[in-house]
């Protein structure tokens, strides 16, 4: 073989090495897959093209000279997942535990800057120590240089992080700029401070995975977006979301044909809502009854539990689905489902994916607590993102909407394009119960049978008011439904929407309240 193919591919080999077989041993008996794996069960079989498999850092103090490993610490590239074009970057932990230098994020802004040029997305896949701190100020830049490329690739094309090892310090705001984040139970960590500092600075005791493991950070932070049994499911699950969106903000989301009837009834949703509106069900259900094959790709499952975000398919549309959950705390709107419906909305908007809202909400969340946490401003993110939003909208009551969250959840007065109603629906400022209480306050405190007159004036009340007819009589409702016709009537409303048309005043940017 001629000398220069058989050095060629000399360096070929010793760059697929890493960090060398002995870390790769002690690294994959941690159950950890390596880099290179990681890129391959992601992307479609045979579809990865490397870059910058040569580069080496740069630095010579503290014997780093004498330490160098072809491509550094992170794994960089392109290929195809269901054949669309995807950039990754996987970081390799074998290779000075995958601490960021320069060369390192220099790679990582390659290809970020590749994926804005071609509107393709970005997946990130981190394990990594944090900053090489034998390289000090330059490391600390190359983590801002990317801080600043996901901010400018933010709305523009999507961004998705997995973290298979620990992300600590300044690392995890990468992944907070992007818009998931999978994390793996028992072996993926993110903190700002790990638990010796914790320890020292609070004297509190606390381990890796309380602080910071996957669970922590699904179900009490809401960093995380999806909590992973392995690696694998991660990786598997990325390739799922990614079904559901566009390549960037000029596309529209992927269709995908299937074989579930568009005209298809559910019976069961006729009886889904209870008599008493007092008692729960899960609002689940008849998202499962209504959307393509009961696909429902849930987001934040473990968070806010009171309110629920994901995508499916209509008729084989992708759609942002947003639903108040009456199983945890009756679907009331509070500071964590606000946030969390906001951003999701956000993000659907960004890309051109239309909402669906189903709506059973009583209300916010009363109490010190929310209000002293902020829910006047965490609730209002929620009502900008609706209002701000130009993505078809359709909204359905299938009980509840009261007060201000009526108007927040979409409401026709927000530019929703279709608000339909179910017949259990009750719009109205406040349930009938306090609405009596306020309304007869003093024919109550007069009356002889004060229990049997508020019963009486509840029960007239709910016939008159905590129903969708006058709110259907004023417009604010589109029509009102047998609950088996939604998934065709909402199929029909997205081919009608079709080439909606909408936008906001010129502007630089609004101003959330943030």
């Amino acid at each position: 073989m001629d000398p220069k193919l058989e050095k060629l591919n000399q360096l070929r080999a010793q760059s697929q090495l890493g960090g060398g077989e002995k870390r790769i041993a002690k690294h994959k008996e941690k159950g950890k897959l390596t880099a290179r794996e990681r890129i391959e069960l992601l992307l479609d079989r045979g579809s990865f093209r490397e870059v910058d498999a040569f580069a080496v850092h740069r630095e010579r103090n503290f014997g780093m000279d004498k330490q160098q490993y072809l491509g550094d610490s992170v794994v960089t590239g392109w290929g195809t997942i269901d054949g669309r074009l995807v950039y990754v970057f996987s970081q390799d932990f074998t290779v000075f535990g995958g601490s960021l230098s320069g060369v390192h994020a220099e790679k990582v802004c390659k290809i970020m800057d590749m994926a804005m040029k071609n509107g393709a997305p970005v997946i990130g896949i981190n394990d990594s120590g944090g900053a090489r701190i034998q390289e000090g100020v330059v490391s600390l830049g190359g983590y801002a240089d990317i801080f600043l490329r996901n901010t400018l690739a933010s709305g523009v094309v999507p961004q998705i992080s997995a973290i298979m090892g620990p992300c600590a310090g300044g690392a995890v705001y990468s992944p907070a700029l992007t818009d998931f984040i999978f994390m793996v139970k028992n072996t993926s960590h993110m903190f700002i401070t790990g638990p010796d500092v914790v320890k020292t600075v609070t004297g509190e005791d606390v381990t890796f995975e309380e602080l910071g493991g996957a669970m922590t950070h699904n179900s009490k932070s809401g960093v995380s977006h999806m909590a992973c049994d392995s690696e694998a499911d991660a990786l598997y699950l990325i390739r799922e979301l990614m079904s559901f969106l566009p390549s960037n903000n000029m596309e529209d989301p992927p269709y995908k044909p299937n074989n579930d009837d568009p005209l298809r009834t559910e019976e069961a949703l006729n009886t889904l809502v209870p008599d008493s509106p007092n008692k729960p069900y899960d609002i689940k259900d008849a998202i499962n009854l209504i959307v393509d094959n009961g696909d429902f790709y849930e987001i934040h499952e473990h968070y806010a539990q009171n309110i629920v975000v994901g995508f499916a398919r209509l008729g084989g549309y992708s759609v942002g689905i947003v639903a108040n959950q009456p199983m945890v705390l009756a679907g009331v709107l509070d500071i964590d489902s606000s946030e969390k419906a906001a951003r999701f909305v956000r993000f659907c908007d960004a890309f051109n994916i239309p909402l669906i809202v189903f709506e059973d909400v009583p209300g916010f969340l009363p109490g010190t607590d929310q209000e002293y946490g902020g829910i006047i401003r965490h609730g209002a993110k929620l009502l900008y993102a609706f209002c701000e939003a130009t993505v078809p909208k359709v909204t359905v009551v299938t009980r509840k909407a009261y007060g201000g969250a009526y108007c927040v959840m979409n409401s026709k007065h927000i530019r929703s394009d279709l608000n339909l109603a179910w017949p259990t629906a009750e719009i109205a400022v406040m349930g009938p119960d306090g609405a009596v209480n306020i309304i007869f306050r003093r024919e109550l405190s007069e009356s002889d049978d004060p229990v049997t007159r508020k019963a009486e004036l509840v029960e007239d009340y709910r016939e008159h008011f905590a129903n969708p007819y006058i709110a259907a009589q004023r417009g604010y409702i589109d029509d009102i439904i047998l609950p088996s016709e939604t998934r065709p009537r909402l199929i029909n409303a997205l081919n009608m929407l079709q080439n909606k048309r909408d936008s906001n005043p010129p502007k630089k940017h609004g101003n959330i309240p943030l």
